[in-house]
């Protein structure tokens, strides 16, 4: 009797010690989980499309991590002004930045490329932006240039993780332009090897930042300036710059996400793989918007809110024989961007 009494205390304590490990295990494992909390700021301000997007990357990250991933979201200039954002990735102060490539050209040369020489990304035909898209992601995943974006960036401490598509080039202007004399003395303001651009046809490059862009063309600090569709339907540039020029620009403008590489490479590789998953996802919610705002576009033009002011053929001419003489100069300034500048040329032979 006395047995039998041990046995079965014994059973109900071992039974217990299940039950105690099955309702524990799960909390131990899940607090054991290290949580990477990190910090994005964008070099756009909140209102613009792709900045208010990173916040659905943010639980995107969070969700499919499990809860591993936490990132911050910040606008220009919340922690840093946007010049300032890729010394700050490379120093830690924040461990991603989103933009555009052309503000790192004095640093890395081939992030003048990444951005797009003008024509670089000009596709010919009438596609919707979703088309000419995926042909410039097929260019950077495919033929070898985001192993060399990633090769460059590297060299200052940063790893490049994906890019997305602002969809065309809208530059908006206080005056219609529609032959190469109305350029004259124009002030444009626009982003890295732009401004050498239009330099060459006459008008004047400057760069201001885009949060003061909407004051500079009201108060004509500068006549014309550079964005993507946000331009138009969140930044309301076309009250004070109703003129959208057709003509001379890009159909696609890439965009970056720079990571610290510390940062990335404290990541196991599945949350890195996360990491690649949402960016992904990211471009591709950011095309869905912007051709939602395309359509707004559409009904101001209809309205008579927004002008399309487009160039004469002649006036094409000289901005296609300007692009061409600017992507030999780019090409002497460094041996990344001769050599992306090639794979540009051999993919654009893909296109014709």
């Amino acid at each position: 009797m006395k047995g039998k009494r041990f046995s079965w205390m014994g059973s109900m304590a071992f039974a217990a010690v299940l039950v105690v490990a099955f309702i524990a295990g799960p909390l131990c494992g899940s607090a054991s989980a290290e949580v990477y909390r990190m910090k994005i700021q964008s070099a756009f301000p909140r209102g613009d499309i792709s900045m208010e997007l990173l916040k659905d990357m943010a639980k995107w990250a969070d969700e499919q991590s499990d809860g591993q991933i936490k990132i911050r979201v910040f606008a220009e200039p919340e922690i840093v002004p946007a010049e300032q954002l890729f010394e700050a990735t490379q120093k830690g102060t924040l461990d991603m930045l989103h933009t555009v490539a052309a503000m790192w050209g004095g640093i890395v040369p081939v992030s003048e490329v990444e951005f797009g020489l003008p024509y670089a990304y000009n596709i010919p035909g009438d596609l919707p932006i979703d088309k000419t898209s995926a042909k410039v992601r097929e260019f950077f995943l495919e033929t070898g240039f985001s192993d060399l974006l990633r090769e460059e960036y590297g060299k200052h401490g940063l790893y490049w993780l994906d890019m997305h598509s602002y969809g065309r080039i809208f530059t908006l202007a206080t005056k219609p332009v529609k032959d190469c004399e109305d350029l004259q003395g124009m002030k444009f303001r626009v982003e890295g090897s732009w401004a050498t651009y239009y330099d060459m046809l006459g008008a004047r490059g400057t760069f201001i930042p885009g949060t003061e862009a909407y004051m500079g063309l009201k108060l004509g600090t500068i006549d014309a300036s550079q964005w993507d569709v946000s331009a138009i339907t969140a930044l309301k540039w076309h009250e004070v710059a109703p003129y959208w020029l057709i003509g001379g620009q890009n159909d696609v403008v890439p965009g970056q996400i720079l990571v610290n590489q510390d940062t990335w490479n404290s990541l196991p590789d599945n949350l890195k793989q996360v990491m690649r998953d949402v960016a992904e996802q990211y471009y591709h919610e950011l095309l869905n918007i912007h051709l939602e705002e395309m359509e707004k576009v559409a009904e101001l033009v209809d309205k008579g809110e927004v002008k399309k002011s487009r160039l004469s053929d002649a006036c094409e001419k000289k901005h296609q024989e300007a692009a061409y003489k600017l992507w030999d100069t780019i090409a002497e300034r460094d041996e990344a961007a001769a050599e992306a500048i090639e794979m540009i040329k051999e993919w654009r032979k893909t296109l014709e």
